[in-house]
């Protein structure tokens, strides 16, 4: 069975000024990857609130982390062919996503779209339950992209076998 692709940001804060640090994905494969973002110059927003949940310093960010231009190159190359990835938080990914691109120079070759738009009603009232027995089953770790990409993938699948 191809699941869909699910695609995860974690951010350097929440609201104005903030920016991506880490995108994963989860692709139809079942398989997962993720790429830290180096922050570009004028990207200047920190909350330490949000580095206390996903546990990656801005320092980190700029030994480890891939420029945007590189990133951007890559997620073109891994969805232009599907076309298209969900996200559990579309209102932020995808603004996070722009900011992405537009620091590349680049337009995404798909679109991202809200994980809502695949779920049953009987899947949502299931959601947050199948979740969190998913993260205490599989000790996945949260605030991750692309363990969350996987957690989202995870709790799709089995919250249409557990709840249709």
């Amino acid at each position: 069975m191809l699941l869909p692709t699910l695609l995860d940001i974690e951010a350097s804060g929440f609201g104005r000024g903030s920016y991506p640090i880490e995108i994963g994905l989860a692709r139809g494969d079942g398989s997962r990857c993720a790429f830290l973002i180096q922050p570009a110059e004028d990207w200047g927003h920190w909350d330490p609130k949000a580095e206390l949940l996903h546990g990656i310093s801005r320092a980190r960010l700029m030994r480890e982390g891939h420029p945007a231009l590189e990133v951007a190159r890559w997620l073109n190359g891994e969805l232009a062919e599907i076309g298209i990835a969900y996200s559990d938080s579309w209102g932020y990914d995808n603004t996070w996503l722009s900011l992405l691109f537009d620091q590349a120079g680049m337009l995404p070759r798909f679109r991202l779209e809200s994980l809502r738009r695949l779920l049953s009603e009987e899947q949502l009232t299931c959601w947050n339950e199948t979740k969190q027995a998913l993260i205490e089953e599989h000790g996945i770790r949260r605030h991750r992209a692309g363990d969350d990409a996987y957690l989202l993938q995870l709790t799709y699948v089995t919250s249409r076998q557990r709840c249709g």
